[in-house]
């Protein structure tokens, strides 16, 4: 299964390092599962870090060079084709769109904009939702 993390996850995880969220990027990136995660993302999450809590920035990069995952190159917005589906947050169109186009079976978020998201693919689930289905 290709599973696809948001930014909120991979922040929790590293951040704040959550047990949950640290779960689910172990079972995402399982030998049974390929863990993606989009070009957006990296930088959102190296650029929020930088931001609020710049000692932990080395903890990111540590972890992105550590971790098993697939890097999805997000186009430029110009370059995406926009009527895929609709999103409250424009900015968080980039991120589906990552994996759409990655072809990710689920896209876990914390993020409540994407719950209004209707698509056959990928699944979106909560972090607590994926757990609840795939790990336990």
């Amino acid at each position: 299964m290709r599973v696809m993390i948001d930014a909120n996850v991979l922040l929790s995880a590293v951040v704040f390092r959550s047990t949950n969220m640290l779960r689910v990027l172990e079972h995402a990136s399982s030998a049974d599962n390929e863990l993606l995660i989009s070009s957006w993302v990296v930088g959102e999450v190296r650029e929020v870090t930088r931001r609020k809590w710049p000692d932990r920035l080395t903890s990111v990069d540590t972890l992105l060079r550590a971790m098993r995952y697939e890097l999805i190159a997000t186009p430029p917005i110009a370059k995406m084709d926009t009527n895929l589906f609709e999103i409250r947050d424009p900015m968080d169109y980039p991120v589906l769109y990552s994996a759409v186009i990655g072809n990710a079976d689920v896209f876990v978020t914390g993020d409540r904009d994407f719950e209004d998201v209707t698509l056959e693919k990928p699944q979106i689930l909560s972090p607590a939702a994926y757990i609840r289905q795939y790990i336990t």
